[in-house]
Protein backbone atom coordinates (compact mmCIF):
# COMPACT_ATOMS: atom_id res chain seq x y z
CA UNK A 1 0.00 0.00 0.00
CA UNK A 2 2.99 2.11 0.54
CA UNK A 3 3.42 2.65 -3.19
CA UNK A 4 6.78 5.47 -4.06
CA UNK A 5 4.48 8.06 -4.82
CA UNK A 6 1.65 8.31 -1.70
CA UNK A 7 2.30 11.94 -0.93
CA UNK A 8 4.08 13.18 -3.64
CA UNK A 9 4.80 17.08 -3.41
CA UNK A 10 2.46 16.93 -0.10
CA UNK A 11 4.26 19.84 1.78
CA UNK A 12 4.47 18.50 5.39
CA UNK A 13 5.29 20.62 8.60
CA UNK A 14 6.59 18.32 11.49
CA UNK A 15 7.43 20.15 15.28
CA UNK A 16 9.98 18.19 16.68
CA UNK A 17 11.14 17.41 13.33
CA UNK A 18 15.10 16.80 13.96
CA UNK A 19 15.27 14.01 16.28
CA UNK A 20 13.13 11.03 18.05
CA UNK A 21 9.88 10.09 15.88
CA UNK A 22 9.39 12.91 14.32
CA UNK A 23 12.47 12.36 12.54
CA UNK A 24 11.54 9.09 11.71
CA UNK A 25 8.25 10.15 10.21
CA UNK A 26 10.15 12.55 8.03
CA UNK A 27 12.56 10.39 7.01
CA UNK A 28 9.10 7.75 5.69
CA UNK A 29 7.57 11.01 4.09
CA UNK A 30 10.08 11.52 2.08
CA UNK A 31 10.77 8.33 0.65
CA UNK A 32 7.29 8.25 -0.02
CA UNK A 33 7.85 11.53 -1.89
CA UNK A 34 6.77 14.77 0.40
CA UNK A 35 8.83 17.85 0.88
CA UNK A 36 9.52 18.56 4.23
CA UNK A 37 9.49 21.09 6.58
CA UNK A 38 11.02 20.64 10.07
CA UNK A 39 11.07 22.58 13.37
CA UNK A 40 12.59 22.91 16.83
CA UNK A 41 14.66 25.23 18.80
CA UNK A 42 17.65 23.86 18.31
CA UNK A 43 18.66 25.24 14.72
CA UNK A 44 22.23 23.26 14.55
CA UNK A 45 20.42 20.12 15.14
CA UNK A 46 17.91 20.69 12.68
CA UNK A 47 20.60 21.68 9.80
CA UNK A 48 21.95 18.60 11.18
CA UNK A 49 19.39 16.32 10.67
CA UNK A 50 18.23 17.79 7.23
CA UNK A 51 21.42 17.15 5.86
CA UNK A 52 21.23 13.27 6.90
CA UNK A 53 17.93 12.70 6.28
CA UNK A 54 18.39 14.01 2.31
CA UNK A 55 21.31 12.17 2.18
CA UNK A 56 19.68 9.37 2.88
CA UNK A 57 16.28 9.87 1.30
CA UNK A 58 16.25 12.35 -1.30
CA UNK A 59 14.26 15.18 -1.40
CA UNK A 60 14.04 18.53 0.25
CA UNK A 61 14.06 19.28 3.70
CA UNK A 62 13.27 23.24 4.77
CA UNK A 63 14.49 23.84 8.52
CA UNK A 64 13.24 26.53 11.00
CA UNK A 65 14.21 26.88 14.15
CA UNK A 66 11.31 28.08 16.22
CA UNK A 67 9.65 27.41 20.27
CA UNK A 68 6.21 26.50 19.45
CA UNK A 69 5.69 27.88 23.16
CA UNK A 70 6.41 31.23 21.36
CA UNK A 71 2.89 32.41 19.47
CA UNK A 72 4.82 34.87 17.23
CA UNK A 73 8.00 32.74 16.42
CA UNK A 74 4.92 29.81 15.17
CA UNK A 75 3.63 32.56 13.07
CA UNK A 76 6.64 33.39 11.47
CA UNK A 77 7.87 29.72 11.09
CA UNK A 78 4.27 29.12 9.29
CA UNK A 79 4.78 32.23 7.30
CA UNK A 80 8.62 31.00 6.19
CA UNK A 81 7.38 27.40 5.38
CA UNK A 82 4.03 28.69 3.23
CA UNK A 83 6.76 31.23 1.86
CA UNK A 84 9.08 28.74 0.36
CA UNK A 85 7.19 25.76 -0.67
CA UNK A 86 3.95 27.96 -1.68
CA UNK A 87 1.59 26.61 -0.09
CA UNK A 88 1.24 23.46 3.58
CA UNK A 89 -0.94 20.67 3.08
CA UNK A 90 -0.04 18.59 5.98
CA UNK A 91 0.72 20.13 9.95
CA UNK A 92 2.43 16.78 12.51
CA UNK A 93 2.22 18.44 16.13
CA UNK A 94 4.89 16.38 17.22
CA UNK A 95 6.81 18.23 19.93
CA UNK A 96 6.67 17.47 23.32
CA UNK A 97 8.29 17.28 26.59
CA UNK A 98 7.96 14.87 29.27
CA UNK A 99 9.50 13.59 32.83
CA UNK A 100 8.68 11.67 35.82
CA UNK A 101 7.98 12.63 38.78
CA UNK A 102 5.34 12.55 41.93
CA UNK A 103 3.21 15.90 41.55
CA UNK A 104 3.61 17.09 45.26
CA UNK A 105 7.30 17.97 43.75
CA UNK A 106 6.57 19.78 40.72
CA UNK A 107 7.47 23.73 40.32
CA UNK A 108 4.66 25.65 38.53
CA UNK A 109 7.73 26.29 36.04
CA UNK A 110 7.80 22.59 35.41
CA UNK A 111 4.36 22.68 34.83
CA UNK A 112 4.53 25.60 32.48
CA UNK A 113 7.05 23.74 30.66
CA UNK A 114 5.15 20.68 29.62
CA UNK A 115 1.94 22.85 29.04
CA UNK A 116 3.92 25.34 27.27
CA UNK A 117 5.02 23.08 24.63
CA UNK A 118 2.54 20.05 24.11
CA UNK A 119 -0.98 21.81 24.73
CA UNK A 120 -0.26 25.70 24.04
CA UNK A 121 2.24 24.62 21.03
CA UNK A 122 -0.15 22.49 19.30
CA UNK A 123 -2.83 24.77 19.40
CA UNK A 124 -0.72 28.14 18.35
CA UNK A 125 0.62 25.81 15.56
CA UNK A 126 -2.85 24.54 14.86
CA UNK A 127 -4.37 28.18 14.77
CA UNK A 128 -1.86 30.10 12.51
CA UNK A 129 -1.69 27.04 9.56
CA UNK A 130 -5.65 26.86 9.90
CA UNK A 131 -6.73 30.36 10.00
CA UNK A 132 -4.20 30.31 6.69
CA UNK A 133 -5.85 27.58 5.09
CA UNK A 134 -9.26 29.27 5.73
CA UNK A 135 -7.84 32.44 3.87
CA UNK A 136 -6.62 30.67 0.88
CA UNK A 137 -9.79 28.73 0.71
CA UNK A 138 -7.90 25.44 0.76
CA UNK A 139 -8.00 22.60 2.79
CA UNK A 140 -5.36 20.75 4.96
CA UNK A 141 -5.00 18.16 7.99
CA UNK A 142 -3.42 18.53 10.91
CA UNK A 143 -1.87 14.76 12.60
CA UNK A 144 -1.47 15.14 16.73
CA UNK A 145 0.84 13.01 18.13
CA UNK A 146 -1.19 12.68 21.80
CA UNK A 147 -0.87 9.31 23.96
CA UNK A 148 -2.65 6.54 25.52
CA UNK A 149 -3.39 7.85 28.54
CA UNK A 150 -4.98 11.22 27.26
CA UNK A 151 -7.98 9.59 27.69
CA UNK A 152 -7.44 7.75 31.29
CA UNK A 153 -5.01 10.08 33.11
CA UNK A 154 -1.74 9.01 34.82
CA UNK A 155 0.00 9.40 38.24
CA UNK A 156 3.74 10.60 37.84
CA UNK A 157 3.43 12.31 34.40
CA UNK A 158 0.30 14.47 35.56
CA UNK A 159 1.06 17.71 33.69
CA UNK A 160 1.80 15.73 29.95
CA UNK A 161 -1.73 13.65 30.95
CA UNK A 162 -3.19 17.33 31.09
CA UNK A 163 -1.76 18.52 27.95
CA UNK A 164 -2.22 15.52 25.72
CA UNK A 165 -6.08 15.39 26.97
CA UNK A 166 -6.19 18.69 26.05
CA UNK A 167 -5.04 18.21 22.67
CA UNK A 168 -7.04 14.99 21.87
CA UNK A 169 -10.23 17.37 22.81
CA UNK A 170 -8.51 19.92 20.40
CA UNK A 171 -8.44 17.35 17.53
CA UNK A 172 -11.91 16.46 17.90
CA UNK A 173 -13.54 19.65 18.64
CA UNK A 174 -11.60 21.18 15.29
CA UNK A 175 -12.49 18.17 13.36
CA UNK A 176 -16.38 19.10 13.57
CA UNK A 177 -15.77 23.29 13.80
CA UNK A 178 -13.40 22.90 10.81
CA UNK A 179 -14.51 19.53 8.16
CA UNK A 180 -16.93 22.65 6.34
CA UNK A 181 -13.49 24.33 5.34
CA UNK A 182 -12.05 21.10 3.99
CA UNK A 183 -9.80 20.58 6.88
CA UNK A 184 -9.33 17.21 8.61
CA UNK A 185 -7.86 16.46 12.35
CA UNK A 186 -6.57 13.31 13.48
CA UNK A 187 -4.58 11.84 16.16
CA UNK A 188 -1.90 8.90 17.18
CA UNK A 189 -1.68 7.74 20.47
CA UNK A 190 1.49 5.62 20.80
CA UNK A 191 2.82 3.66 23.36
CA UNK A 192 6.44 2.80 24.35
CA UNK A 193 8.58 3.95 21.32
CA UNK A 194 12.04 4.17 22.80
CA UNK A 195 13.62 7.26 21.79
CA UNK A 196 16.86 9.28 22.99
CA UNK A 197 16.36 11.42 25.60
CA UNK A 198 12.99 11.47 25.99
CA UNK A 199 12.90 7.36 26.77
CA UNK A 200 16.03 8.03 28.77
CA UNK A 201 13.68 11.08 30.96
CA UNK A 202 10.72 8.25 31.55
CA UNK A 203 12.10 5.09 31.96
CA UNK A 204 15.65 6.05 33.20
CA UNK A 205 16.94 2.59 34.98
CA UNK A 206 17.01 -1.11 33.42
CA UNK A 207 14.15 -1.37 36.09
CA UNK A 208 11.69 0.68 34.94
CA UNK A 209 12.36 0.24 31.49
CA UNK A 210 11.43 -3.53 31.68
CA UNK A 211 8.48 -2.95 33.48
CA UNK A 212 7.13 -0.38 30.03
CA UNK A 213 7.61 -4.00 28.15
CA UNK A 214 6.15 -6.30 30.36
CA UNK A 215 3.38 -3.91 30.27
CA UNK A 216 2.51 -4.36 26.71
CA UNK A 217 1.09 -7.57 25.78
CA UNK A 218 3.46 -7.91 22.85
CA UNK A 219 5.93 -7.92 25.24
CA UNK A 220 8.10 -5.40 22.81
CA UNK A 221 8.40 -2.39 22.72
CA UNK A 222 7.38 -0.29 19.32
CA UNK A 223 9.72 0.07 16.17
CA UNK A 224 9.64 3.58 14.81
CA UNK A 225 9.37 2.23 10.91
CA UNK A 226 5.68 1.04 12.63
CA UNK A 227 4.59 4.47 13.94
CA UNK A 228 6.16 6.58 10.68
CA UNK A 229 4.03 3.63 8.45
CA UNK A 230 0.98 4.23 10.33
CA UNK A 231 1.37 8.48 9.97
CA UNK A 232 1.74 8.06 6.48
CA UNK A 233 -1.24 5.54 5.82
CA UNK A 234 -3.56 8.40 7.97
CA UNK A 235 -2.46 11.38 5.68
CA UNK A 236 -2.80 9.46 2.51
CA UNK A 237 -5.55 10.55 0.05
CA UNK A 238 -6.86 7.26 -0.07
CA UNK A 239 -8.31 7.96 3.67
CA UNK A 240 -9.37 11.29 3.44
CA UNK A 241 -12.68 10.10 5.09
CA UNK A 242 -10.55 9.51 8.45
CA UNK A 243 -11.53 12.56 10.39
CA UNK A 244 -11.88 13.69 14.07
CA UNK A 245 -9.89 9.77 14.52
CA UNK A 246 -7.05 8.73 17.63
CA UNK A 247 -5.46 5.76 16.43
CA UNK A 248 -3.91 3.78 18.91
CA UNK A 249 -0.54 1.81 18.68
CA UNK A 250 1.02 0.25 21.62
CA UNK A 251 0.86 -3.61 21.36
CA UNK A 252 -2.09 -3.77 23.43
CA UNK A 253 -0.66 -1.80 26.58
CA UNK A 254 -3.19 0.74 27.75
CA UNK A 255 -6.05 -2.53 27.25
CA UNK A 256 -3.76 -4.89 29.34
CA UNK A 257 -3.36 -2.20 31.93
CA UNK A 258 -7.21 -1.56 32.18
CA UNK A 259 -8.23 -5.25 33.12
CA UNK A 260 -8.55 -5.80 36.42
CA UNK A 261 -7.11 -9.15 36.04
CA UNK A 262 -4.65 -8.92 32.94
CA UNK A 263 -1.60 -9.04 35.32
CA UNK A 264 -2.30 -13.28 35.99
CA UNK A 265 -0.32 -13.54 33.02
CA UNK A 266 2.67 -13.63 35.10
CA UNK A 267 1.04 -17.05 36.90
CA UNK A 268 3.08 -20.19 35.87
CA UNK A 269 1.29 -23.24 34.74
CA UNK A 270 1.53 -24.64 38.06
CA UNK A 271 -0.40 -22.16 40.27
CA UNK A 272 -3.31 -22.43 37.53
CA UNK A 273 -3.56 -25.87 37.83
CA UNK A 274 -4.00 -25.34 41.60
CA UNK A 275 -6.39 -22.50 41.04
CA UNK A 276 -8.36 -24.87 38.75
CA UNK A 277 -8.57 -27.36 41.78
CA UNK A 278 -10.07 -24.55 44.02
CA UNK A 279 -12.47 -23.44 41.79
CA UNK A 280 -13.78 -26.79 40.71
CA UNK A 281 -14.38 -27.10 44.74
Amino acid sequence: MFRPDLLKDKVIIITGGGSGLGRSMGERFLQLGARLAITSRNEEKLTTAASEMTAANGGEVFTYPCDVRNPEAVEQMIDAVWEHYGTVDVLINNAAGNFISPTERLSHRAVDAVLGIVLHGTFYCTLALGKKWIEAGRGGQCLNIVTTYAWTGSGFVTPSAAAKAGVLTLTRSLAVEWARYGIRMNAIAPGPFPTEGAWERLAPTPELAQQAIERVPLRRVGEHSELANLAAFMLADEVSYINGECITIDGGEWLYSGGQFSQLDRLPAEMWDMLSKMTKK
